[in-house]
């Protein structure tokens, strides 16, 4: 049987990736991760603050981490973990050279899509081999009977990247990328984020590779930041979180129009131990994960979110997680759910 089985972001959960922050650091500067990354927050690209993260910030995220692995464990969910890898060593490609960052956030390396893991095709040169971090766990899944695949490897050259553009995304349309987080799974309709970490022909590459049995939606015109989950959150058929600051009514999209809408209440500033913080607020709240269509996993400090969600019926397990906003990660960012009960289905 596949270890991989996974149509929505809801359905209860069998096994999940959760990702370590061992090691995590800034990587050496370049185009991309100036453009993405830090163009709002400094002048130039030689002010990226590069380098390992304080021990405290280790330490601290992988007690959230291991929190959460352990309710998790708790409801009789797999977790899985990648290994632990050195970051800061160079390596390269005729085009270019770099180091690494981290394997704290397993969302966006790999998209689960029924018995298919996808690696797929990300948009900064950093992350350009983490998924290395989790090849014993992908051939097990393949030895199970999943289907494993990449997509094709991305040049990444300077030109991939428009730096703080007057008009238009940061990201080119020159090659096939996008982050696996620009994507959420809503039966055999899948939402594409269209941003500076997806781009037109990643929509492309992935429609044609899924094929008829899946629509992916673009979602344009919201939100050029990184990935889709600080803007819309799935809990259940029929009920979805929004981001009010980057989502207007006429924009809602179509797969949702007879669903209820829970319009996200200010999240609570879960703060940064960092010279700056590399994610929005929302990174700390609207960032969570339903570990059934009952069971959410939300921020600790999250209580109006939290008592938004209450008021619907859903139970919130209340968790740590100090340094979302530091290290770019809420629980839907570190984790990656593989296999979920239920099967694919319809829901628009």
């Amino acid at each position: 049987m596949s270890l991989v089985n996974v149509h929505t972001e809801w359905d209860p959960l069998e096994e999940m990736i959760v990702g370590i922050a061992d090691g995590a650091r800034v990587p050496s500067p370049d185009p991309g991760l100036f453009a993405i990354g830090y163009a709002d927050n400094v002048a130039e690209m030689a002010d990226i603050p590069t380098g390992p993260y304080d021990a405290r910030i280790i330490e601290e995220a992988n007690e959230d981490l291991e929190g959460l692995v352990e309710l998790l464990r708790g409801e009789g969910v797999t977790v899985r973990r990648p290994d632990v890898t050195d970051h800061a060593r160079g390596f390269g490609t005729p085009d270019w050279e770099s180091d690494g960052e981290y394997n704290y956030c397993p969302r966006d390396v790999l998209l689960a899509v029924g018995q298919t893991i996808i690696e797929t095709p990300m948009v900064l040169r950093s992350r350009y081999f983490e998924p290395h971090a989790y090849k014993s766990i992908l051939v097990e899944y393949l030895r199970s009977g999943a289907n494993w695949i990449s997509a094709p490897k991305p040049r990444l050259l300077d030109d991939t990247y428009n730096i703080r553009p007057r008009s238009g995304s940061i990201l080119n349309d020159h090659e096939p990328l996008f982050d696996a987080a620009n994507i959420l799974r809503v039966g055999r309709d899948l939402l594409y984020l269209v941003s500076c970490s997806g781009n037109e022909l990643g929509l492309q590459w992935l429609q044609r590779v899924l094929g008829d049995t899946y629509r992916v939606h673009p979602v344009r015109g919201v939100y050029d930041g990184t990935h889709i989950d600080t803007t819309i959150t799935l809990v259940r058929p029929g009920l979805v979180v929004l981001n009010p600051e980057r989502i207007r009514e006429d924009q809602v999209p179509s797969i949702f129009k007879n669903w209820e809408i829970i319009w996200c209440p200010d999240n609570v500033d879960t703060g940064y131990a960092w010279s700056y913080p590399r994610a929005s607020l929302w990174q700390g709240g609207l960032n969570f994960i339903m570990v059934n269509p009952d069971l959410a996993v939300v921020n600790d400090l999250q209580i109006p979110l939290i008592k938004e969600l209450e008021s619907k019926g859903v139970t919130v397990a209340p968790l740590p997680m100090r340094h979302a906003r530091t290290l770019s990660g809420g629980f839907h960012c570190a984790t990656l759910d593989v296999r979920r009960t239920g099967t694919l289905e319809d829901y628009t």
